[in-house]
């Protein structure tokens, strides 16, 4: 069997090409903002030619669309189990799980959606309008559905999820505060999963969330 390694195709050079770009620009814009980061930044960033990122994304502004959607996309994966759980304790708590791991995994997505909200959201305020009015709407009625079930206390659902963004957002968007007052370290993995738990049981426990039977 031949152990050499048949050429990238033309879709892989593409793939790889979109992820190095991506990157590069989500650490471009979390770092510079839309107005100071520019395309060739970004490509130096990339260690790719400028021409290339016009050709994956012709301007400044669909590359930052593109990075917005891109972890606004992730947040609404990790937000799937809402649909599926018996009830607060596993929806909550798994969600609670998985955007506390997107925020230690993709800070500066994070910072880059908190910068251009900030800002008064001036690229994707359609965006605001729309899909993430959706979502929102449809995971209130999921809790308000638990509520009913008497599966936890009456709480205003909109002012919960404002809570659970702010709280695990915070990770991602403060990391630099937060690394320097634990003696200028990152979290470790041990810190991580004990500041996961610690988010968990304090908003569980307030929401007086109980087992579904």
């Amino acid at each position: 069997m031949s152990t050499q390694h048949r050429p990238a195709s033309r879709k892989e050079i593409r793939q790889e090409n979109e992820k190095l770009i991506l990157q590069a620009a989500e650490k471009t814009f979390a770092e510079a903002g839309f107005g100071g980061a520019t395309m060739q930044l970004i490509a130096d960033v990339a260690g790719l030619p400028k021409a290339n990122l016009h050709y994956y994304f012709p301007t400044k502004e669909s590359l930052y669309r593109r990075v917005v959607q891109d972890i606004f996309h992730v947040w609404l994966q990790a937000a799937d189990i809402f649909d599926a759980a018996d009830g607060p304790i596993e929806g909550l708590g798994a969600y609670i799980d998985a955007k506390m791991e997107i925020s230690r995994k993709h800070p500066a997505g994070s910072k880059v959606w908190a910068s251009e909200v900030m800002h008064r959201a001036p690229v994707i305020q359609d965006y605001l309008e729309t899909t993430l009015r959706d979502w929102t709407e449809g995971r209130i009625a999921v809790i308000e559905r638990w509520i009913d079930q008497g599966l936890m206390d009456p709480v205003n659902p909109r002012h919960l999820l404002y809570m659970l963004w702010a709280t695990t957002q915070h990770y991602a968007d403060f990391n630099h505060q937060i690394e320097t007052l634990n003696n200028g370290r990152p979290l470790s993995d041990a810190q991580w999963a004990e500041a996961t738990d610690t988010v968990k049981r304090i908003i569980l426990t307030g929401i007086g969330a109980r087992p579904a039977t």
